[in-house]
């Protein structure tokens, strides 16, 4: 683990700052004891462990300040000593978080004993008086060290607690902690307790659940960041950073993915998976790697099965509520979106399904120990192995320059196109928008980047909306079957009648973004 000791504080108060490293996995309340006592015997621990009870309070403002600027402060109790701890999230999805750590005499925080500077805003101005407990976490914690080829972590099994007022909410986890060595490692060991046990990844914190719990945090959709790669950076490390962008954006949205009430979850995940079966694709064209093209199966199988819930609520919440709007005559739609919701209901009751199943989780630990331990340096040709010290630039004007010559190549004789290979030359151009992405960080000052990406995303999202409507056909196809309404039935008629009208009159639009697009070099004036 990456660790900064800084001098010792007045008294005997000694602050540490760390970059605490870990991975957690959720155990099911009724098969936590079971599911401990068998790890017990089969990991390479030391000894027995230690147990303790560890009861913690986390502070914030009335307003939320620190949770605002992604913070948490916690004074926890173990035995007769006091801790408080400082926390900063690294970045949406990550295993990392920095850590300040001093002892306290008790459970009131005091601020006077943390690098108040070095933590920043706003820390450096908060009143002390201004701090009110949020909401509290009690845990039974039998903590173990287990050596591992090339690491030590520290396993932790907790059962407890997360209370806020009269809510609560159970806490059943194992979090693996690296304390020194490889972080590849703590997917390693989290993959191997899988087999004994159908764990689930937690991408969640204790203090996250706890804001949840008291009203404060709703979790929301995770759009993907910029990518980071530096026109100075070789292949194999831009590999290493664009999967470790697409991952992040993925457990970033797996919490939203489940809840109805966050309808860009599914929609954001999905579109993680998509940048991450784009990147794939790619490299498996460049540097082959069988590893990779495993993966890229698993995201498209795992995107499809979260389909129907998005399909649902694009239906809903887009096609209907516009027609709604619309107010069309002798036409009532409130009822179609009420035939409507048991299906969306029933999507997402499956998508949480999928997103709980131990291939999916398996699948999110392999892509972290693929990115971790960098699988496809051992995993590709001789032939090929150079290109991995290329400077990235190379692959990027490569990979830009495939997949244009193929969109162009689809897109020949557009007007005549029939919906199955407009369907394709879709399908190519996200590939294209999600590419120039990728490496436009590389192209940084070149002249038309903003123009190119805007017609490109224009013609994607002219054939997207062409896409929504075909994919509504079989939603209404599913309604008809299952209604005998004449109000649902005759609002069903107006939506294919306006989808039609629409298609009509974007027609002509459809065309112009294509003939724009067609004629934008790429990144060039």
């Amino acid at each position: 683990m990456d660790a900064i000791t800084s001098n010792p504080v007045a008294g005997d108060c000694v602050e540490s700052t760390t970059v605490e490293t870990e991975l957690k996995l959720l155990v099911a309340a009724e098969r936590f004891a079971t599911f401990r006592e068998r790890a017990l015997e089969r990991l390479p621990t030391r000894n027995k462990g230690i147990i303790r009870r560890l009861d913690a309070v986390y502070f914030d403002t009335a307003d939320h300040a620190l949770h605002e600027a992604g913070l948490t402060l916690r004074v926890r109790r173990t035995g007769r000593s006091f801790t408080q701890t400082v926390k900063r999230i690294v970045s949406t999805g990550s295993l990392s978080r920095r850590e300040w750590e001093t002892p306290v005499a008790s459970m009131t925080p005091d601020l006077g004993a943390l690098p108040l500077e070095e933590i920043g805003a706003p820390f450096d101005k908060l009143d002390p008086q201004a701090l009110v407990p949020t909401f509290a976490t009690n845990v039974r914690r039998h903590a173990l060290m287990v050596d591992v080829p090339g690491a030590q972590i520290e396993v932790a099994f907790d059962d407890g607690k997360v209370e806020a007022g009269a809510r609560q909410l159970p806490i059943s986890e194992v979090e693996l902690e690296l304390k020194q060595g490889r972080p590849a490692a703590l997917y390693e060991l989290g993959l191997s307790l899988m087999e004994w046990e159908p764990l689930r990844l937690g991408v969640q914190t204790k203090s996250d659940r706890g804001y949840t719990l008291a009203g404060v945090e709703v979790p929301k959709a995770v759009k993907a960041t910029q990518s980071s790669i530096r026109r100075d950076d070789i292949v194999d490390d831009a590999i290493a950073s664009l999967l470790g962008n697409c991952h992040q954006q993925i457990l970033a949205n797996l919490v939203p993915a489940e809840l109805s009430e966050v309808p860009d979850g599914v929609h954001q995940l999905r579109v993680g998976l998509r940048r991450l079966r784009t990147l794939l694709w790619l490299l498996r064209r460049e540097i082959g790697a069988p590893a990779l093209a495993a993966l890229e199966a698993e995201a498209k199988q795992l995107a499809s099965n979260l389909g129907p819930a998005r399909n649902w609520e694009v239906f809903i919440a887009s096609t209907v509520s516009t027609l709604e709007k619309a107010e069309l005559e002798d036409v009532e739609f409130a009822g179609l979106r009420m035939a409507s919701l048991p299906f969306r209901d029933e999507a997402y009751v499956k998508a949480r399904e999928v997103l709980a199943s131990p291939n999916v989780n398996r699948f999110l630990l392999s892509l972290g120990l693929v990115i971790g331990q960098r699988s496809w340096r051992n995993d590709i040709s001789a032939g090929t192995l150079g290109i991995l010290s290329e400077p990235v630039g190379k692959l990027g004007a490569r990979a830009l320059g495939r997949i244009e010559r193929k969109a162009l190549k689809l897109g020949r004789h557009f007007r005549q196109l029939q919906p199955e290979e407009r369907h394709k030359l879709r399908i190519t151009l996200k590939k294209l928008r999600y590419a120039t992405e990728f490496f436009l960080p590389l192209y940084a000052g070149h002249g038309g980047t903003s123009k190119y990406l805007k017609r490109l995303a224009n013609l994607q999202d002219s054939l997207g909306a062409e896409n929504d409507i075909a994919t509504s056909r079989g939603l209404l196809h599913q309604l008809t079957e299952k209604t005998t309404e004449p109000g649902v039935h005759r609002a069903i008629g107006a939506v294919i009648g306006w989808q039609r009208c629409h298609q009509l009159a974007q027609a002509g639009q459809l065309q112009s973004d294509w003939k724009k697009f067609e004629r934008q070099p790429l990144f060039s004036d």
